[in-house]
């Protein structure tokens, strides 16, 4: 189940060009947004001629706030604890002018991108306003309205959003703007940014050259050794949307130090962080198994009748390798989903108007030490699986980085230890046989505690090399397959859980002998505070 796939040699520094269709790491990039292949061409000469600084990041950060503006509309994008009200209730004025805040910088990166054209834009908004006719009005905005090239779909986005940050300032001005006003307001800014022919980030896992590109030989060439078409889309949309992840917190990070940049930026930039997270977990929780297991057929049916038998080993090898890819995948899925719920819920401030600036810097930065350790170590633990230690080909080889997700492993290993410790003492204390028919709710604290290893503990395996992975895993699926206690079940998932407590503790000890913290006190008291929340959702 979790037998990793073996890197294939290849001359150093070559990597193959695989044709279309077999490379879906490129076909992601160039497929997922829908642009047309003449138009991606326009935007691509168009982005390389801009005589600017830092042409990539004002493009990515003005996509990234597009996306935010239509994600925002949506309450489950907005961090802090649950509400209790009624959505009809509660009074969007706050979250509005954060919007409108966002809406903000979205003008200033349009101009900083139409650069000289953003001249022929004011003096057009100054002939709308100062025409009589309505008939010349008319023509005029018609005549602005196309977007056969980038610079005039960004004119047009420029000219929309504007008109909507003067509507939202007068409606921000109400004592109370009820969901359904707030709701309609952003969802104008919705149909704007996907009537965008050339700025249109709106589309669920998407993906760009000009922001996405991954550099690292290693990784690159691990996503084109998975078997399989379907599986390989599968491995590189889940790097690529970990690693547009990490760059929503680095565009966050840098946002916080400008006080220039308002904090309704960061709050747009959270929704379209958490609506891109919980896109992936759905999507590797709904269909990663079937586009494995579709993968995988196909294989076997490309295979003629006569060599099943001479291949049979190497299929099964395959199959294998798929079954861990799955394992991971779905291990990722759930720490993700835990992880967002964990640090929206709990670490960033509700859009309540009561955040200052500083708050947020300190909010933010302890969103970020939390949430960016968990995703660098989802792309460890996939690596991992494929058969790579990707921390040692280039991934993540700063001292900052090295030490965030030390101490992060640190913490996580002693929280899992306390969580299979628990497990343990409730087996102990499970019914006996002659007990068994007290029901089945005998057994919820196996079911409970298989949501916590697929969230946690199938990383910590990954990432820890524990040599008995495959008994752990063996016991605690036969156990959980029983609907009441089996004596000899449990005491074999009994065993399994004591070895990996004691491998646990030892290794808790171990990764705090690591050169990068040596001196740093583990904070048991943040541990438990942490694994509270955790056990809490």
């Amino acid at each position: 189940m979790t037998a990793s796939i073996p890197p294939r040699s290849l001359r150093p520094g070559a990597l193959r060009s695989l044709p279309p269709g077999l490379d879906a790491y490129a076909d992601l990039l160039r497929d997922t947004r829908g642009l047309r292949r003449e138009h991606a061409a326009l935007r691509e000469a168009w982005l390389g001629k801009l005589q600017i600084e830092r042409r990539e990041d004002t493009l990515f950060e003005l996509e990234v706030l597009l996306k935010g503006l239509a994600c925002f509309a949506n309450p489950r994008n907005h961090p802090g604890p649950p509400r209790r009200a009624a959505v009809v209730a509660q009074d969007y004025r706050e979250p509005l002018v954060l919007a409108r805040e966002g809406m903000q910088r979205i003008i200033q990166l349009c101009r900083v991108l139409l650069g000289e054209r953003e001249r022929a834009f004011v003096f057009q908004r100054y002939l709308e306003i100062q025409l009589t006719d309505d008939a010349t009005r008319t023509k005029l905005q018609r005549g602005a309205a196309d977007q056969s090239t980038p610079e005039e779909s960004l004119f047009v986005l420029r000219q929309s959003i504007t008109h909507l940050y003067e509507v939202t300032g007068g409606v921000a001005r109400l004592p109370r703007v009820p969901f359904r006003l707030f709701y309609a307001t952003l969802s104008l800014a919705h149909r704007e940014v996907a009537q965008s022919r050339f700025f249109n980030p709106l589309v669920a896992l998407e993906f760009r050259p000009e922001f996405d590109r991954i550099t690292n030989s290693r990784l690159l060439e691990l996503m084109r050794q998975v078997p399989g078409e379907r599986a390989r889309r599968l491995v590189a949309l889940t790097f690529l949307s970990l690693f547009r992840m990490l760059r929503y917190l680095a565009l966050m990070e840098q946002a916080s130090r400008d006080a220039r940049r308002p904090g309704g930026v960061l709050y747009l930039a959270l929704a379209a962080l958490r609506s891109d997270a919980r896109a992936l977990t759905s999507y590797l929780t709904n269909k990663a198994g079937t586009q494995l297991a579709e993968s995988f057929e196909q294989d076997v049916f490309r295979v003629p009748a006569h060599e099943i038998a001479a291949r049979y080993d190497a299929l099964m090898h395959e199959a294998h390798g798929l079954l861990g890819i799955k394992a991971a995948v779905g291990g990722v899925a759930a720490n993700l989903r835990l992880e967002m719920r964990r640090v929206f819920d709990h670490e960033f401030p509700a859009p309540d108007g009561h955040q200052n600036s500083e708050d947020l810097r300190s909010a933010l930065t302890t969103l970020i030490a939390n949430l960016r350790p968990a995703l660098q170590n989802a792309v460890l633990v996939l690596g991992r699986t494929l058969g790579a230690r990707l921390d040692e080909h280039g991934v993540f080889d700063d001292a900052a980085a090295r030490r965030a997700l030390s101490e992060r492993l640190r913490r996580d290993v002693w929280m899992f230890a306390q969580i299979v410790r628990a497990f343990g003492s409730k087996a102990s204390a499970a019914p006996k046989q002659d007990e068994r028919w007290a029901g089945p709710s005998s057994l919820q604290f196996v079911r409970e505690f298989m949501a916590y290893f697929r969230s946690m503990g199938y990383p910590l395996l990954r990432a820890a090399d524990y040599p008995r992975v495959d008994a752990f895993i063996s016991a605690l699926s036969a156990l959980e397959e029983s609907d009441l206690a089996d004596p000899t079940r449990l005491e074999a998932a009994l065993q399994e859980a004591s070895e990996f407590y004691v491998f646990l503790s030892e290794l808790f000890e171990h990764i705090g002998q690591r050169d990068e913290l040596k001196g740093v006190a583990f904070d048991r008291r943040a541990a438990a505070a942490a694994l509270q929340l955790y056990l809490g959702d």
